[in-house]
């Protein structure tokens, strides 16, 4: 259940100040009957002054967490529910595509909010994923694929017991290429989602707004939570609510202009065999997937 998951974070943030450790255990059991209606920008609070601090090497693969990025990697940035596991699905993905990946908030009024203050649904922010990634080994469409598929879009700002506007499903477009391949493949799963007669809810909710909207569009989490299922003592935790239901053929709902350009690098046999499940990244290692 989640109202585990701060005292999840206790133990991984116990070189963190004991102020800052308290404050997330206890703003995250507020989190437990969290607000669905969202903070106006008028009533949010003011920015924080200060950047997060991060690790400079991703945990996983020792790739830099922060920009400047090599020439030719391209980013996404997405948001469906707890930000530990669907870092952790993305970063498994095959092929060697995928640069680096952190947690952050986006989508919400103030910068630099922490952790406490965005369960506190004072600052606007969802929890969020940024996937650095090259073009050339991995489409944008098979991340695409996975954030549609790890997850209940249909679903009103909660995952499983995470509830909260910090856990709503959001797609961040970075140009109008991802703009309309975003716009379009929610069209299709929510076709697709229908016919299976699959989703708690009865239409897809994932806000889809453009990264230019925001001030800064991805802001980082603490460090605790960057990479968080790979680290020792890591609580298997995940509230992720996969459907089990494939987005349909590319070809059926990509822009004709576009699909060249697009096309998936993953296979159907890799998304028959490795397609998300139920708590299938907890009971995963942390490598990503071998497939060719």
């Amino acid at each position: 259940p989640f109202w585990v998951k701060p005292f999840i974070s206790v133990a991984q943030a116990a070189q963190e100040s004991f102020v800052e450790t308290f404050w997330l255990a206890f703003t995250a059991v507020e989190a437990m009957g969290g607000s669905k209606v969202m903070v106006t920008k008028e009533r949010a609070k003011p920015d924080n002054p200060e950047e997060m601090r991060v690790s400079e090497k991703h945990f996983v693969f020792g790739n830099p967490t922060k920009g400047p990025w090599p020439e030719g990697l391209q980013v996404c940035i997405f948001a469906n529910g707890c930000f530990w596991g669907s870092e952790k699905g993305i970063w498994r993905l095959p092929g060697g595509g995928i640069y680096t990946t952190a947690v952050g908030y986006a989508g919400g009024f103030t910068a630099n909010p922490t952790y406490q203050q965005v369960c506190d649904g004072v600052t606007g922010h969802t929890e969020a994923v940024q996937v650095v990634y090259d073009p050339a080994r991995i489409s944008l469409v098979d991340i695409l694929r996975w954030f549609w598929q790890s997850h209940d879009p249909t679903t009103y700002m909660s995952q499983g017991n995470d509830a909260g506007t910090q856990y709503r499903s959001a797609l961040y477009y970075m140009d109008d290429d991802q703009r309309q391949l975003f716009e379009a493949s929610k069209t299709a799963y929510e076709a697709a989602l229908k016919k299976a007669g699959k989703g708690l809810g009865n239409k897809i909710e994932t806000e889809i707004q453009a990264a230019s909207d925001f001030k800064q569009a991805f802001f980082y989490a603490e460090d605790y939570h960057q990479q968080y299922l790979a680290k020792p003592g890591a609580r298997p935790y995940c509230s992720a609510q996969p459907q089990e239901v494939h987005l349909p053929p590319f070809q059926s709902w990509a822009p004709e202009e576009l699909q060249e350009r697009y096309a998936p690098k993953l296979d159907e046999g890799f998304w028959e065999k490795h397609g998300p499940k139920l708590h299938c990244v907890i009971r995963s290692p942390n490598e990503p997937i071998e497939w060719s």
